[in-house]
């Protein structure tokens, strides 16, 4: 009898429909955000600017991850930080609560690997900001680490499958912080980089011209084969420089730039980087406003809203959140709200 039972068990277990993300009301994209009452939480959102679900988070959210098939997402700390949450979002369900091995820092994103299998969390050693990428199984337990090549890194992207799997870009910023608040101790010697890499090693590592060498790497899109990467300047507050660079697999990068009194107004900083349909945008809530350019690298014009920085594409445009609550869709350069929200965006959307 119990053989049996065991056997009806294990069948209906094979029939039951796995959960999807349709459990979790079906979103569009992931975000973080801090809510009026000084809480943080993680939310789900719809097509419509609407939210699918809210998941409260012990501190404040940087960016997350979400699982290709599984209603699953991944929370991670703002960086440097010590947790990173796994969470069901059909059920609010806790999975589990990640801890990078000891002398370790979570900096803020991750990724799956195409199957599912594998989570990618991006990491720097405490001492000195040298960075890693964390391997953990589809039990979330941890496996291995490789080397990102370079110093605090910040965003990682999977990328269409290579000969050999999935490839993955990893923007190494450059800048060494202090482990307890983030103090930033070698920027007269910053060498930020961008890497790809494939199974346990990097294939290849691009670097920006020494001149720029203030220019940290930090977020990252792509494309139809084209990597964007949005950057954030660490040198002479005067000097006005590109802050955003498209790169192509075994070419120079280029970097893109408005006109010089608009590119001025971005204060040397972008937050966020998405491509939408053959263009590309960063966002800088320093100075309140969205740039939007080609697949060349050709400017095509400027959207101003406060605080703004989350990005994400979505049909005809941008998806875009703020710090004043806002989700709005921006099309051909003309913003139309969503919604309004009584919490303050945290800088990433997440698309599922």
């Amino acid at each position: 009898m119990t053989s049996r039972r065991a056997f009806l068990a294990a069948l209906m277990a094979v029939a039951a429909p796995k959960p999807s993300w349709a459990d979790a009301g079906s979103p569009r994209w992931l975000a973080c955000a801090r809510e009026a009452d000084g809480g943080f939480a993680l939310f789900g959102i719809a097509g419509d600017g609407a939210d699918t679900f809210r998941l409260p988070l012990p501190a404040r959210g940087h960016a997350g991850a979400a699982h290709p098939t599984r209603p699953e997402a991944v929370a991670f700390a703002r960086r440097p930080g010590t947790f990173a949450l796994v969470l069901d979002c059909a059920t609010g369900a806790l999975i589990r609560q990640l801890t990078p091995p000891e002398g370790m820092q979570f900096n803020g994103h991750g990724a799956y690997t195409s199957d599912g299998e594998i989570l990618y969390t991006v990491e720097q050693r405490a001492t000195d900001s040298r960075g890693f990428l964390g391997l953990w199984d589809a039990a979330y337990r941890r496996i291995g680490q490789i080397e990102t090549g370079g110093i605090g890194p910040h965003e990682m992207l999977r990328l269409p499958g290579g000969a050999s799997g999935d490839v993955f870009a990893v923007a190494n910023g450059g800048i060494a912080t202090d482990p307890s608040d983030r103090t930033k101790l070698n920027l007269p010697d910053m060498a930020p980089s961008l890497v790809y890499v494939e199974g346990d090693a990097i294939a290849e590592q691009v670097a920006l011209d020494p001149a720029l060498h203030f220019a940290s790497i930090r977020h990252l899109a792509q494309e139809d084969g084209t990597l964007a990467f949005a950057m954030q300047w660490e040198g002479p507050a005067d000097r006005i420089v590109p802050l955003l660079g498209l790169h192509r697999r075994g070419a120079a990068p280029i970097l893109a730039s408005a006109p010089g009194p608009e590119q001025a107004l971005m204060q040397g900083y972008a937050g966020s980087v998405a491509f939408s349909q053959g263009e590309v945008a960063i966002t800088s809530p320093r100075g309140g406003r969205m740039h939007r350019f080609d697949a060349q690298g050709g400017f095509l014009g400027a959207t101003t809203r406060a605080d703004i920085c989350g990005l994400a594409p979505c049909p005809g445009g941008f998806l875009t959140t703020d710090g004043g609550g806002g989700v709005l869709r921006v099309t051909e350069g003309h913003a139309r709200p969503l919604g309004l929200r009584p919490r303050a965006w945290d800088n990433h959307i997440v698309t599922l």
